[in-house]
């Protein structure tokens, strides 16, 4: 790619990422579909493999380009930066939708249900068990986060380490308690809509919480690289935008179904 050019925005290279990427994602699919009805989980794990290998690779590329070789520059960060809170924006729609398909069932239950709610036969979590912790979990990592940001921006290198890592290893505590809250759980995601409606909605803020956490761990391995500097992490930035929206689903989503709903 010629390196002038006549406006200010970054124009990246041909990739093959994005195509790797696509058939990591449909073969990860085919191999959940595979092991839900086969019990054959080899076809999941060389999805997950083709993606984890893509990420590597997706982020190597972008690191070099941000980092090494100065094409994110305040113009293109300006954009990055729109594309993280467009996404989030997206993701605040995508949860609205479990919150609506439960606040539609919970406000006025079937007579199948029982006409009550919690539907007749289903025992629900005692909120100020697990629920809770996990709330108290998530509102501390959002304190080690923003600590870790507020170090970094005063140029505190150690600081800005060590906040990452604890927001990292509350985040892999929250997921230990929640695969224990799911193993322990007295109803399925088969019984009733109560049961749908919950494990959607708590998987998937379950795998969001994950991918936070692989996020803040890529951020806390190129802090350790010094990639980062006072002025320019959105890296960084964009992980802790991310952490920040996974806690404050949490809290409505332990308001609404752990708490009200039970």
């Amino acid at each position: 790619m010629s390196t002038h050019s006549n406006h200010p925005f970054h124009l990246v290279d041909y990739s093959p990422w994005p195509l790797t990427g696509a058939i990591g994602a449909m073969t990860t699919v085919s191999g959940l579909v595979k092991w839900f009805h086969q019990y054959d989980s080899s076809l999941l794990f060389l999805g997950t493999f083709i993606t984890t290998l893509t990420m590597y690779q997706w982020w190597r590329d972008i690191t070099r380009e941000g980092t090494y070789q100065g094409l994110h520059s305040y113009v293109v960060t300006i954009g990055l930066r729109w594309g993280m809170i467009l996404f989030i924006v997206s993701e605040v729609f995508f949860f609205i939708s479990f919150f609506w398909a439960f606040f539609h069932s919970s406000l006025s239950p079937a007579i199948e249900l029982g006409s009550m709610w919690p539907p007749a036969g289903i025992i629900p979590f005692n909120p100020f068990q697990i629920p809770l912790l996990n709330t108290a979990i998530l509102l501390a990592s959002g304190v080690t986060v923003t600590w870790a940001h507020h170090s970094l921006m005063e140029g505190n290198h150690s600081q800005a380490a060590q906040g990452l890592f604890f927001t990292i290893l509350l985040g892999i505590y929250f997921s230990i308690l929640q695969a224990y809250e799911y193993i322990e759980a007295p109803f399925t995601i088969a019984d009733s809509v109560y049961g749908s409606t919950f494990f959607m909605a708590t998987g998937f803020h379950g795998l969001h919480v994950l991918i936070g956490t692989s996020f803040l761990a890529i951020c806390l391995i190129r802090h350790l690289k010094f990639h980062f500097s006072m002025n320019h992490h959105f890296g960084f930035e964009a992980a802790a935008w991310y952490w920040h929206f996974v806690d404050i689903v949490w809290l409505f989503l332990y308001i609404s179904i752990y708490w009200w709903g039970s």
